[in-house]
């Protein structure tokens, strides 16, 4: 059996990936005859064979399947492309590859919820979501006034999978105004207010220091951090160690939950305190006219009383 190394031009590279799977596909090449790999791990696999050609893929077989997958097959694969897994270009071709085929495979790689290889794909791509919500919420940016005498906001984020590029669209829609940029080691994204710029990875000291709006904001955090409302394992859950040393506020947690029960004790022993402002209840001569509104005033008699 001859075997097949196709080698993309980059992590998340989903156009050459589907040129090349619907080739194979239409050549009859199974999924076990093929090898997937980046560029960049070819440059650092010694033994990776050289091939002679880009990506010489073989023409398509006389009696070639015609290949048609569901919209949502499309847009898993988009999203599956995006996972750090380097099995996943094999997951998605041995789906393609089943999918063409005809008969129960097909229907099973189509449609059973329980078939392993959609499973996968599908746990796979929850986690690609996960990762995509968590920098939602955790990127900071800091300002850096540019030569120009512009500000730019800078973030810095480390990501689980290949999200940077894929999710920059959401940045745009909630800053569109700002002039902004987001630093990973796998890709840099910029907005210059009109357009998006893509750009190599980075490192974490590329992105700016703390500064003073940051001071601002832990004293903030350190104000609103109700420690009677803390529950440590919930928080670690929502927002996951392991971005703690990127986020601001992470530095005050470990002291803040180390007082927590300290500070809620002396709040439920505090003596209650009386509002300053107190509802006062309407007189006869300040009631409505009739049909101008439904208050009655055994209302004001009940607020004054609570």
């Amino acid at each position: 059996m001859q075997r097949h190394t196709i080698t993309l031009d980059h992590p998340t590279d989903w156009q050459g990936f589907r040129t090349a799977a619907r080739t194979l596909v239409q050549a009859n090449v199974p999924p076990q005859a093929v090898d997937w790999r980046c560029q960049a791990d070819a440059a650092e696999d010694l033994f990776a064979p050289e091939p002679h050609s880009h990506n010489a893929l073989p023409p398509p077989a006389p009696d070639a399947p015609a290949l048609r997958v569901p919209p949502d097959f499309v847009h898993l694969c988009e999203q599956l492309i995006l996972h750090r897994d380097p099995a996943r270009f094999a997951l998605i071709y041995r789906l393609l590859w089943r999918m063409a085929q005809g008969g129960h495979e097909a229907e099973a790689a189509r449609n059973d919820p329980l078939d392993a290889d959609r499973m996968l794909a599908h746990h796979m791509v929850r986690a690609v979501r996960r990762d995509m919500h968590k920098m939602h919420a955790f990127v900071r940016f800091r300002p850096v006034v540019e030569p120009d005498g512009n500000t730019l906001h800078m973030a810095w984020f480390e990501p689980d999978h290949y999200i940077t590029v894929a999710n920059a669209g959401f940045f745009i829609r909630r800053f569109t105004q700002m002039r902004w940029a987001i630093l990973t080691p796998d890709a840099s994204v910029r907005w210059d207010g009109q357009q998006l710029h893509t750009g190599p990875g980075a490192q974490r000291s590329d992105a700016p220091p703390p500064d003073a709006g940051e001071a601002l904001w832990l004293t903030y955090y350190r104000h609103i951090f109700n420690p009677a409302r803390l529950k440590l394992s919930m928080m670690k859950k929502e927002m996951p160690t392991r971005y703690w040393h990127n986020l601001p506020e992470a530095a005050l947690i470990t002291g803040l939950a180390q007082t927590a029960h300290e500070r809620s004790a002396k709040m439920v022993e505090a003596e209650a305190t009386v509002p300053r402002r107190r509802i006062a209840a309407s007189s006869p001569r300040s009631q409505p006219a009739a049909g101008a509104g439904s208050f009655h005033p055994s209302a004001a008699s009940r607020i004054t009383r609570n």
